[in-house]
């Protein structure tokens, strides 16, 4: 009987170790792990190889022999504990001895199976233990040595800093010191520089001329400056006066050479044009020939002085070069203008024999600007830098200029003709400076002063020509016979004339009264000579005076013809009138201000009675305030004065129409009015309407007859009077926009009134009375009204 036992080994106990070993030990595996912890692929290897040696297969020498007795005991003895495990409990058992016997040797194999890896195991640690405790020996020994070292080298290092701090030291003083010395050495050049500037300036080999010479200037400039800057230091006050000194007489030396080659230039200009002269030392050069002697000659000087102006320019920030500049521009105006002058004036002055004021407007202001030009663009060789100040050549062409003034000057100031003088404003004002001397810029900025000098003059002649005009030509006008031959002339010209004519395009066939005519066609011509706000004034004068001269005229015709032709007569040059101002852009009112001394007597008469003092300062009655005059203003608007006359003479010639067509119907009117209050009056308002009717009916001017002769004198005056009145109103008013506005409020009161008359008559009267009246009906006479006015 086989039997299979199993047995469990009970745990066995490993050795004491050292505590220090082992403390020692696992501070090395831990410090191990955290350095060289293992990855993912080195576990897997680990788990791998632990699964390979899990099962240890028989040896090869065993595997084949029977098992029993001896043998078996023999075979077990031979392996290890593992193996004779595995072979016990395979083992055939025929007695109890042998089993003791297995269970026994079972028992021992376990035993030293379950205990041999833990001393394996031990045995291993205790290995490590003690190859740790040689390598921390060691390790201590080395730490200690490395302390040591570390110490020594702490030492070292604090000894290397020390000196190396001390050579840094060094070299910075050292660097402060040369630097110290090196800005002593430059701050003393500039001192030291007095004495070799001194004597290179004072040698007599030393000229302008010499390379030598800018060099040492702008170094002697530098010196000043430095000088200038630094007033703490010993004796730069005598140091800066001896440097100016030098520069004083560097710069005169300088200005004695510009002068030098201009006055040598100018005497080359001079000789050509001696030779040029006539036997009457007349000039003969032609326009052509004055640019070759006048500024080809004169350019030459300039690359000789060119080098020298670039430097000047360049520092005249400073106030010497400065100034030195400005004597050099008023030195080189002075020679250009000694030479120039004379060939202007007699160009000017040829030009004036030939022309007439206008062409001599234009060809003495086309020959400046190219002077002007021309003069330019030599100063620019001159002087590159500065030549853009139109200031700088004024002293040169401001003279040049005020020849063609003191030219022109005579001949407008008596020019009294209107149309010369506005075509000069234009020459002037267009063609000049908004055309030419835009165009041509800063080289011909220097004429812009005279032509505005002149232009100046001509609108103040033309203004004061303006006034006179209006004063003779319109205020004081005194109309012929022809001019208020009206309607005769209007008659004359539309029989004459085939094409209809409206206010809107007046024309030169339809005849306009003088005045009108005059103010139409003066302000025309001054609206773009003038200022705005002179040409202002001067329209609301003309416009005052034009309606006064008009409304004389009225009167006139008036008494000469009829009051329709008077009133007809004021409307149409009042609306040609306020037609042809309207596109002026300007505002016709004017404010008058004028002192007045109306209070000065009642404040006197005060004074006189005691009742105020001379002397008092507090009260209103004083000296200052007695003698102050007041200033009052009065504004007066020329073109709402139209507008306001023309309104009134509208009404009156609306109203004046009105009576003469239907005066009886509004006398009528009125009188019923005035019976009705009388009546009603005496009544105490009972009275009844019929014993109304049967009052009015017995007043002499109500009667049947007389209201009916009333009728027929209305429809007489509708038949005949009223379609002269439309003709007439045609005849002097051209536009039938202007037709029909004016006659809408005649036909509105003619039909108002004939209403009130053809209600009262049927009202107060019978049908048999209102038969024999033979009134219109409103309606007929809508439309006879209607189709006179079509």
């Amino acid at each position: 009987m086989a039997t299979t036992i199993r047995a469990q080994a009970k745990p066995v106990q490993r050795p004491a170790a050292s505590t220090g070993a082992v403390s020692k030990g696992y501070s090395f595996a831990s410090t191990w792990e955290q350095n060289a912890p293992l990855t993912e692929d080195q576990h897997a290897a680990i788990t791998a190889l632990s699964q390979v040696v899990a099962e240890r297969p028989m040896p090869p020498h065993l595997a084949n022999q029977p098992a029993g007795g001896r043998e078996l005991d023999s075979t077990i003895s031979s392996l290890d504990s593992s193996d004779q495990i595995t072979m016990m409990t395979d083992a055939v058992l025929l007695n109890s001895h042998q089993f003791y016997k297995w269970y026994s040797d079972l028992e021992s194999s376990m035993k030293s199976e379950t205990e041999e890896k833990y001393r394996h195991y031990e045995n291993t640690l205790t290995g490590y233990l003690e190859t740790c405790d040689g390598i921390f020996g060691q390790v201590d020994s080395t730490l200690g040595l490395f302390d040591d070292l570390q110490a020594q080298h702490r030492a070292v290092e604090i000894k290397t800093k020390t000196l190396h701090d001390a050579c840094e030291r060094l070299v910075m003083e050292k660097d402060r010191l040369v630097e110290f010395a090196d800005a002593l050495r430059s701050k003393l050049n500039y001192f030291d520089e007095l004495e070799n500037i001194a004597a290179q300036f004072y040698s007599p080999t030393m000229n302008v001329g010499s390379g030598h010479f800018l060099p040492l200037l702008k170094r002697l400039d530098e010196c000043i400056s430095y000088v200038s800057n630094n007033p703490q230091y010993a004796d730069s006050s005598v140091y800066l006066v001896k440097f100016k000194q030098l520069q004083s007489r560097a710069l005169g030396m300088l200005r004695m050479h510009i002068v030098s080659i201009l006055k040598n230039a100018s005497t080359q200009v001079q000789l050509a044009l001696k030779e040029s002269s006539g036997v009457n030392g007349k000039m003969l050069l032609a326009e052509g020939a004055e640019t070759s002697v006048l500024y080809v000659r004169f350019k030459a000087a300039a690359s000789e002085l060119k080098a020298l102006m670039e430097e000047i320019e360049s520092r005249s920030s400073r106030k010497e070069y400065a100034q030195l500049l400005t004597d050099c521009h008023s030195l080189y105006c002075e020679q250009r203008l000694h030479l120039v002058q004379g060939v202007v004036q007699q160009r000017v002055l040829d030009y004036a024999k030939k022309e007439l004021l206008a062409s001599l407007t234009r060809a003495g202001c086309a020959y400046l600007m190219q002077v002007c030009q021309q003069e330019h663009q030599l100063f620019y060789h001159f002087f590159p830098s500065s030549s853009s100040e139109s200031s700088n050549l004024a002293p040169l062409l401001d003279p040049l200029c005020i020849s063609l003034y003191d030219t022109l000057r005579p001949k407008y100031i008596y020019e009294a003709d209107l149309d010369l003088l506005c075509e000069l404003v234009e020459i002037l004002k267009v063609e000049v400076l908004d055309e030419q001397l835009s165009r041509r810029g800063e080289s011909v900025g220097g004429l812009r002063p005279t032509i505005l000098r002149t232009l100046a003059d001509v609108q103040e002649r033309l203004t004061f020509r303006a006034q006179t005009f209006m004063r003779d030509e319109i205020a004081n006008y005194l109309p012929i016979a022809d001019d208020i031959d009206y309607p005769n002339k209007l008659e004359q010209a539309t029989t004459t004339s085939e094409a209809e004519i409206t206010d809107q395009d007046v024309q030169t066939s339809i005849p306009l009264y003088p005045p009108l005519d005059k103010t139409i066609s003066c302000l025309l011509k001054l609206y773009r000579c003038l200022e705005p706000t002179i040409f202002m004034g001067i329209a609301q004068e003309a416009v005052a005076l034009c309606s006064s001269s008009i409304q004389r005229a009225s009167k006139l015709i008036t008494r000469r013809a009829s009051q329709m032709d008077g009133q007809l007569f004021l409307i149409k040059h009042f609306l040609i009138l306020r037609e042809q101002i309207a596109p002026f852009d300007i505002n016709f009112a004017v404010t008058y201000k004028e002192l007045d001394f109306a209070h000065l007597l009642e404040h006197l008469r005060r004074i006189l009675r005691g009742q105020a003092s001379i002397f008092d300062y507090t009260t209103r009655s004083s000296l200052v305030r007695t003698f102050s005059p007041r200033v009052l203003e009065n504004q007066v608007d020329a073109k709402k004065e139209l507008e306001k006359n023309l309104k009134t003479t509208c009404e009156q010639f609306i109203m004046y129409v009105t009576k003469l067509v239907v005066e009886p119907m509004l006398s009528f009117v009125t009188k019923v009015t005035a019976v009705r209050v009388s009546l009603s009056t005496m009544g105490k308002g009972t009275t009844s309407d019929s014993n109304m009717s049967r009052s009015l009916k017995e007043q002499a001017f109500a009667t049947p007859e007389k209201v009916a002769e009333m009728a027929s004198k209305v429809d007489n005056a509708l038949m005949h009077e009223l379609p002269g009145v439309v003709s007439k109103m045609k005849l002097y008013l051209q536009n039938p926009s202007t037709q029909s506005i004016l006659f809408k409020p005649i036909k509105s009161n003619i039909i108002e009134a004939y209403g009130q008359v053809f209600s009262l008559v049927a009202v107060e009267y019978s049908k048999e009375d209102a038969t024999s009246i033979n009134l219109k009906e409103p309606a007929n006479l809508q439309n006879y009204l209607d189709s006179l006015c079509s």
